[in-house]
């Protein structure tokens, strides 16, 4: 059988998996819920912790026993977290749920492009990773901005708790989904099918190879710092308008706008990487973000929206790239659990992050706490740099 076939599924079950109305307005519902914008920071860090304590086994479990079955394991999670956050009234009941999201998270993080990229080396195109996973998220913002205008006028109109009930919905269709996929042959970098590594050598190789190649270290770690940076504008876009006094209906308008902004980045990650060094993107990325980030903390007004979107319009390159520097240097028996580093770092990177952008936006609300990010990823780009001297070759 072709496994082509997967990638036609990946795109419908991402379709569904995204297409979650309740996100437009998460964190006024919690609110509503009574959550501040500190207890919030606080369930970041649960959920960041518990990725940080799972990416790796997880990915270890997917390349062992198969990337579907934690994928399964995902879909299954993202149907708990919204049935419990349609009677969600305590900080434990959140907790839980972002509890839920991580393990979630980490269960497909390594193992969805792991199943994506050995589905297409079985089948010889395997070069096409980037324009495959680009669009993979094109089709997961296109279903997001969907998702977003729905849910505003929803919103607008109805209780917040629809939009969760829908959500819900949604999660039970990309579960189903996720049931028909065909797991993958496993091969090593000769094309071969290799037996599973054990699982006390997996550590150890795992740290081997990154120590041995400080291209890819370099690239993850400015992945990880700037994935998790851009997470706070995922997270708290919503308070961003809400302190403007910008009504809710518009929301929904604002975040198909954001996502939009996302997809020529996905969209053309593979062509801008035959143009431009790793070196020099990530470098112009980091200043570019630092300077924006710095803009909206002192600038509170509407021309912050449109920084917003400079800042998302960055954001969709920046995945791809990293991704697939990464997958294109290992082997099919490490793939997930390699992969999973990433997400590892980033979370590491929000948990540490979110202390400081937590306390901030407790002082001086949601500007203090992005003009922190601003002054962390400006201290990074000076690293970088320090680090990539005389490396160009590399990257």
């Amino acid at each position: 059988m072709s496994l082509m076939v997967n990638i036609r599924k990946l795109y419908v079950i991402q379709f569904f998996s995204h297409l979650i109305p309740a996100y437009v307005i998460e964190r006024l519902y919690w609110e509503e819920r009574g959550m501040t914008i500190q207890m919030v920071v606080y369930a970041e860090i649960i959920f960041a912790i518990t990725i940080v304590l799972l990416e790796v086994p997880t990915g270890i479990i997917a390349d062992k026993w198969g990337r579907k079955h934690m994928l399964i394991v995902a879909a299954l999670m993202g149907c708990c977290e919204f049935l419990i956050l349609v009677f969600a009234t305590e900080f434990w009941h959140f907790a839980l749920v972002v509890f839920l999201a991580a393990v979630g998270h980490s269960a497909s993080s390594g193992a969805e492009q792991a199943l994506l990229y050995d589905s297409l080396l079985s089948e010889g195109k395997e070069e096409s990773f980037e324009k495959i996973l680009g669009r993979l998220n094109a089709l997961d913002i296109v279903s997001i901005m969907i998702a977003a205008l729905c849910g505003s006028f929803l919103a607008s109109r109805f209780n917040f708790e629809l939009n969760y009930w829908i959500s819900l919905g949604s999660a039970v269709i990309a579960l189903c989904l996720t049931l028909t996929l065909v797991e993958p042959r496993v091969a090593n970098g000769n094309g071969t099918d290799e037996q599973p590594i054990p699982i006390r050598t997996y550590m150890t190789v795992s740290m081997r190879f990154f120590r041995d190649h400080p291209g890819v270290r370099l690239v993850l770690l400015s992945g990880m710092v700037t994935g998790a940076a851009i997470s706070f504008i995922d997270e708290f876009w919503q308070t961003y308008l809400d302190r403007l006094g910008i009504p809710v209906f518009y929301f929904g308008m604002f975040s198909a706008a954001i996502f939009v902004l996302r997809l020529p980045g996905n969209l053309l990650a593979y062509w801008v990487k035959g143009w431009l060094s790793y070196k020099y993107l990530l470098t112009s990325a980091m200043l570019v973000l630092a300077t924006s980030f710095l803009y909206i903390s002192l600038v509170r007004d509407y021309s912050g929206l449109a920084v917003i979107g400079f800042i998302c319009l960055l954001a969709g390159v920046l995945e791809p790239l990293t991704a697939g520097y990464l997958h294109h240097g290992i082997d099919s028996s490490m793939r997930a659990t390699l992969g999973s580093y990433q997400s590892l770092g980033e979370n590491a990177a929000l948990s540490m992050i979110g202390l400081g952008f937590g306390y901030f936006s407790a002082n001086m609300d949601i500007f203090g706490g992005f003009g922190f990010i601003a002054v962390v990823i400006f201290v990074f780009l000076i690293y970088f740099l320090w680090a990539t001297k005389g490396r160009n070759r590399n990257l």
